[in-house]
């Protein structure tokens, strides 16, 4: 059996399209996962079996306001707590950089 969390992909696209808007110190794919690591922890999962069905819940996760301002709201609070205390090899040594 197989199963998809499409809210990993809903996740990773607002990460993407607001990245630069997130004001993060550091955004290596280390701190990059940690901020779509802790968003996930704190939407709700929406898992599909069939690929094909992909599209059409992004697209209504777009659609709908709300949600998406509330994931944005997610990924912004993740972004504050990673961007304050990154823990990747960047930040904990920036003399090496």
């Amino acid at each position: 059996m197989k199963v998809h969390n499409i809210m990993e992909v809903v996740v990773r696209d607002v990460i993407s399209k607001y990245k630069n808007e997130l004001n993060m110190p550091c955004t290596c794919d280390h701190c990059m996962n940690d901020v779509l690591a802790m968003t996930l922890n704190n939407v709700k999962p929406q898992y599909i079996v069939e690929e094909s069905n992909s599209a059409y819940i992004r697209a209504v996760h777009e659609a709908d306001r709300q949600g998406a301002t509330a994931i944005l709201t997610k990924v912004a609070w993740a972004a504050g707590i990673v961007g304050q205390n990154p823990r990747c090899y960047n930040m904990k040594n920036p003399s090496d950089h």
